[in-house]
């Protein structure tokens, strides 16, 4: 069966899926930034078959999250550095571990997040740069973007309507089926 490619898709989140989407390639980033760099320390930590790690390994070469650069010429060998896009997948892991932590582990946490210089557990949420405020519903919502095409903009319309305070509103704009609904008097 072939995967679907998401690569043309707008929407970030799938383009985005295109790139990291497989499982093996969020684990291999996820020891590169632990500084793992050779091709058997990826293979030792994942148990991954050869081929497998290979494909995987010049898919994130290809996509730009890592470079392939040679540190034996006998026998030829390389080791896989991150690169800046692939330092900057650092953040989506602290927010997956956070809510792997929350959601699918009810033994307690096997890994933590911790403050470096205290020891002390953190507790990760995503912030808006600008303001530091945390982002979370009501007070942001998704909204169609400059590059958006029309079927973005449609999903997104109702993206600039009030909220009742305490009442979550969806973050899509209802379909016409419940439109049809509410306008009828």
């Amino acid at each position: 069966m072939q995967r679907k490619s998401f690569g043309r898709m707008v929407c970030p989140i799938a383009r985005s899926l295109e790139h990291v989407g497989e499982w093996w390639s969020i684990l291999i980033l996820r020891d590169a930034l632990h500084g793992f760099t050779r091709f058997d320390e990826f293979q030792n930590s994942l148990g991954i078959a050869p081929n497998t790690l290979t494909r995987r390994l010049n898919a994130l070469v290809e996509a730009g999250l890592l470079e392939r650069r040679p540190y034996s010429e006998r026998p030829p060998r390389h080791e896989y550095v991150l690169t800046a896009r692939g330092r900057d997948f650092g953040p989506i892991l602290v927010a997956l571990l956070a809510w792997g932590n929350k959601h699918f582990a009810p033994e307690g946490a096997s890994v933590l997040l911790v403050n470096a210089q205290t020891g002390e557990a953190a507790d990760p949420i995503l912030v808006d740069r600008a303001t530091g405020r945390p982002i979370r519903e009501p007070e942001y919502a998704f909204a169609a973007g400059p590059a958006a095409g029309e079927h973005t903009r449609r999903r997104y319309a109702s993206a600039g309507r009030k909220t009742v305070p305490g009442k979550r509103e969806p973050l899509s704009a209802p379909s016409k089926r419940t439109a049809r609904k509410k306008s009828v008097p």
